[in-house]
């Protein structure tokens, strides 16, 4: 942060705050009156994106606080305010729930791009199931977890990473073991 912004505006904490959307609904619109006013929030606001966005691709466990963390800082602030430390448990899970796409086949989804067209889910594969044709509208990165993966004639075991260049299409995508993987791709993508 820059020395002009911390001397010009009181908001900073809750800037960061805000910007890693850790405010509570009534904060946050608080928050986002201000920024709409404050020129040196909304400067400090774009520098923080790019950082913030960053954090798409790390685990979650890293990003959310253990239950002895949140109460350490419950204690903590207690102590500053001068006030009785408030019972507090961490919020509840935003992890995404897995959903059935199609028979034999889950998704998770971890992340959307909707500027770039892009997404990043989990998918999972039961044993015997085949994932639909497609054309690939941009580039899909698929990092396979566990299973076996036949893509075309390629055999894709636990750790293998297979890129799938824009335009092209894959016919045949079978587990027969069942798999999961990360996959990262167009939004875009067309089914045949």
């Amino acid at each position: 942060m820059s020395s002009a912004h911390k001397d010009a505006c009181d908001s900073m904490e809750l800037l960061f705050a805000h910007a890693l959307r850790a405010l509570p609904p009534d904060e946050a619109a608080a928050m986002d009156s201000h920024i709409d006013g404050c020129a040196d929030c909304q400067q400090e606001l774009q520098t923080l994106r790019p950082i913030i966005e960053s954090f798409v691709s790390w685990p979650t466990d890293v990003l959310r606080p253990s239950a002895a963390l949140w109460g350490r800082l419950s204690e903590r602030i207690a102590a500053e305010t001068g006030e009785e430390p408030e019972p507090c448990s961490p919020p509840a899970s935003l992890e995404p729930e897995w959903e059935e796409v199609a028979p034999g086949i889950t998704c998770k989804l971890l992340s959307t791009d909707a500027q770039q067209d892009r997404v990043s889910m989990l998918v999972r594969l039961a044993p015997g199931v085949a994932y639909p044709p497609h054309r690939h509208a941009g580039i899909e990165e698929l990092h396979l977890l566990d299973g076996e993966l036949y893509i075309e004639d390629r055999k894709l075991l636990p750790g293998d990473y297979n890129l799938g260049e824009a335009g092209a299409s894959d016919k045949f995508v079978y587990s027969e073991t069942g798999c999961t993987c990360v996959l990262i791709t167009s939004t875009r993508d067309v089914l045949q």
